[in-house]
């Protein structure tokens, strides 16, 4: 079935914001050579992520997919929570 839909985008990134029910903000990060200069450039990107369950936490490192539109700003959404924010855990 996942061939059928074609080459997906995949990124990954640091969740920025949980404010919202279902959605997470994510800071996707990009290193280039400026092709005219040669300088090594930094572009940040904030992208909405839909979270059905909710597994994602402020400071989580997360592997996000290009998927259907599912708002007015999503249009992708979580496939992994790869690393766990250590300050954002309860205490054990």
């Amino acid at each position: 079935m996942n061939e059928m839909r074609g080459k997906r985008k995949v990124r990954e990134g640091v969740v920025v914001s949980a404010a919202m029910a279902k959605t997470r903000v994510v800071k996707i990060q990009r290193r280039f050579r400026e092709p005219r200069f040669g300088k090594i450039m930094t572009q940040i990107k904030k992208i909405y992520i839909h979270d059905e369950e909710g597994k994602s936490r402020v400071g989580d490192w997360v592997r996000v997919a290009e998927t259907r539109p599912l708002s007015k700003l999503k249009r992708w959404r979580l496939t992994a929570v790869l690393e766990k924010n250590k300050k954002s855990l309860p205490p054990e």
